[in-house]
């Protein structure tokens, strides 16, 4: 499936000419004349992606798409093309999140650079939020006693003192604790507890212990 490049630009002319450019590219390349547009007809986020779009658009313009787009929880990455230099909104943008800021005109090698480099960014996104998805839910298929004992352990507490949390002998807790790896994949306690950090599992805990 080939990556989709998202042009959202009032300028017609300049969307064919991009539209052209990416496709030649080996690009999907999806336009909107403006940010209403691209709002009432999200992407699908399950391929590589990524938005170019344009600061200045009336209506929503450029800066306040993304924050919208922010609230609603989209992982695109967002490559913003403007007509002039303006510090300020570009170094906001890039705070938010866009991974490059560009000024027209811009030579077709920089804009397929940073079309490139956004569409690696997402994928890598992706990639990230797969593996997350994975670790939550071998947490989600641990028992409510496997879940306990993988709370205190990833904290730090011995079996020694988790038994006595829980009011059972440490045999029983090494038995449990046996299980929690097979289940979360873990090869060891470091591991366990840097799968568990990845989903927030130890700060929580941390504050509630």
């Amino acid at each position: 499936m080939n990556a989709c490049v998202h042009v959202v630009d009032d300028d017609a002319s300049f969307r064919t000419a991009v539209e052209r450019l990416l496709s030649r590219a080996g690009y999907d390349v999806a336009t909107y004349a403006s940010a209403m547009h691209f709002l009432t007809d999200l992407p699908n986020e399950s391929r590589p992606s990524c938005i170019l779009l344009d600061v200045r658009i009336p209506g929503l313009d450029g800066p306040a798409l993304q924050k919208r787009l922010v609230e609603l929880g989209s992982t695109l990455p967002i490559v913003f093309l403007s007509g002039y230099l303006n510090v300020p909104v570009t170094v906001g943008a890039i705070k938010a999140g866009a991974t490059d800021f560009l000024t027209k005109p811009v030579s077709s090698a920089d804009l397929l650079r940073a079309i490139e480099a956004a569409i690696a960014h997402h994928e890598t996104a992706r990639t990230l939020s797969s593996k997350l998805d994975m670790v939550r839910a071998h947490v989600a298929a641990l028992t409510p006693r496997e879940r306990q004992v993988f709370d205190l352990v990833v904290c730090g507490k011995p079996n020694k003192l988790v038994a006595r949390a829980l009011g059972c002998t440490e045999r029983t807790i090494k038995a449990h604790r046996h299980r929690v790896m097979e289940k979360m994949q873990a090869k060891s306690l470091p591991e366990l507890v840097s799968l568990a950090e990845r989903i927030g599992v130890v700060s929580a805990n941390r504050q509630n212990i």
